[in-house]
């Protein structure tokens, strides 16, 4: 399994923004080459193509936003870790080709301030945040109930920033180009602040949000090497290796056959050593004992950090990431090294264990989004491809000594599409400072822009 943590480690300081025009112009450079090599030049693999559909809408928004008439929000679809990439090839390249084409001069820059996991840090470094920092990135604690200073700058670049703002409203990649996950509410609650924090100032721009999805194709269906992933699998799982057979039917149910030995294996796991009522429920479909597996899963690390299992896999995760955070990196204590040889040794032993359990919530975490109904109702390469890798973490995470990359399967191309602004403003207006009434809106906003979502990557 992956190195883990050992000792208790400084609390995790906040990072402001720190937007830097010099660092934004060498990533617009190099931006051609990340997309194609991923920083792994030896792999033929990578992102050859990004269009737009409906890119003069974005433009008509810059225009609009730079002219001091709006204030805007890119809501956008979060499946993988590449969506930041090719938003920011959207800004930096396709807006202004299209303002170009169509006679429409926009100031420099065109780009966003946008929001990140705080946790990408830790297991990236920190040369991550200083870059996303000096991009107007703001990092957030996800799990975090309230995380004021984050929140509160995101808050005062919505409304006060010369750049717009992005954010991913399902709050992290779900592996599915095909499935929008259950959206977070912080993105309405940031249209509906920023309207407030404008009628404060006596200000008269329209805020909006704006639905941004993201989708990938494979060039060439990777079935070949889609067929050798299956079977390393297949063997590090402990089954039989099957013979080579790249039709999609054949795939549909080794790929089934894999899972299901893969969940009586958890099961036995977590009944076993974990001593949870995991018994045999006859006819129990493969998505029920999933279902029922993650929430086993998740009940370890509640357990043992006194956590109330609340809403649904994607908030108990949230919670659960805090929590264990909260162990490891310590807000309580003031100077490690101050600290006895025996406080000192609890620290540690309390930070080790603290990462473990939460290995129990990272394995639930790849799953929210898993069933047999996706790929039954498009059995595409490309949804192969995206249950085949959640697996490959999956098994990775258990049995490798470190992380390994995922597999390359081949040249991609990415399709993003913008949908209609919502406009916030309206929806404020309706409401009329009831606060009632305004958190219907914002809530109602929430399943709009859901709704919108989905209809995008359909169309």
């Amino acid at each position: 399994m992956p190195k883990s943590i050992q000792s208790i480690q400084p609390p995790l300081k906040f990072i402001p923004p720190r937007f830097n025009a010099v660092i934004l112009q060498i990533a617009r450079w190099l931006l051609p080459l990340m997309l194609r090599l991923r920083l792994r030049p030896w792999l033929p693999a990578g992102i050859v193509q990004i269009e737009a559909k409906n890119a003069e809408v974005l433009v008509q928004l810059y225009q609009q936003f730079q002219a001091g008439k709006i204030r805007f929000l890119l809501a956008f679809r979060h499946p993988e870790v590449d969506d930041p990439l090719c938003m920011f090839y959207l800004l930096s390249r396709i807006v202004p080709q299209v303002a170009r084409q169509q006679g429409i001069k926009l100031a420099y820059p065109v780009h966003s301030h946008f929001l990140y996991d705080r946790g990408m840090t830790l297991w990236a470094g920190d040369w991550l945040g200083w870059f996303f920092s000096c991009l107007g990135g703001v990092a957030i604690r996800r799990g975090k109930r309230l995380d004021r200073q984050a929140i509160q700058t995101a808050r005062d670049l919505f409304a006060n920033s010369n750049m717009p703002i992005a954010v991913a409203p399902e709050g992290g990649t779900n592996g599915h180009s095909g499935f929008v996950s259950p959206l977070e509410p912080g993105v309405s609650q940031l249209g509906f602040w920023c309207v407030e924090d404008l009628a404060k100032a006596q200000r008269l721009e329209t805020v909006l949000i704006v639905p941004v999805a993201i989708q990938y194709r494979y060039v060439n269906p990777p079935w070949p090497k889609l067929e050798r992933l299956l079977q390393k699998l297949e063997a590090k799982s402990g089954l039989s290796v099957s013979q080579i057979d790249n039709s999609p039917e054949i795939y549909y149910q080794r790929l089934y056959r894999l899972a299901e030995h893969v969940i009586s294996e958890m099961e036995e796991f977590y009944r076993r050593f974990y001593h949870k009522n995991l018994t045999d429920i006859p006819n129990q479909d493969i998505n029920s004992r999933l279902h029922r597996l993650m929430d086993t899963a998740l009940q370890v690390p509640e357990e043992y950090f006194n956590v109330q299992a609340q809403g649904n896999f994607i908030d108990r995760c949230r919670r659960l990431e805090e929590a264990g955070w909260s162990y490891i990196y310590r807000e309580d204590v003031a100077d490690i090294a101050a600290l006895s040889p025996m406080r000192r040794g609890l620290a540690d032993w309390i930070a080790e264990e603290a990462d473990l359990r939460m290995r129990h919530m990272r394995l639930v975490e790849s799953f929210v989004a898993v069933t047999t109904n996706y790929l039954q109702a498009q059995p595409t390469a490309e949804r192969f491809a995206e249950v085949t890798l959640i697996i490959f973490d999956m098994l990775s995470r258990i049995s490798d000594t470190k992380t390994p990359a995922r597999p390359r399967l081949g040249w991609r191309t990415a399709k993003l599409t913008i949908g209609e602004p919502i406009s916030v403003t309206e929806r404020a207006a309706k409401a009329q400072g009831d606060r009632q009434a305004t958190r219907r809106a914002a809530s109602q906003l929430t399943q709009d822009l859901q709704v919108t979502l989905e209809q995008l990557i359909n169309s």
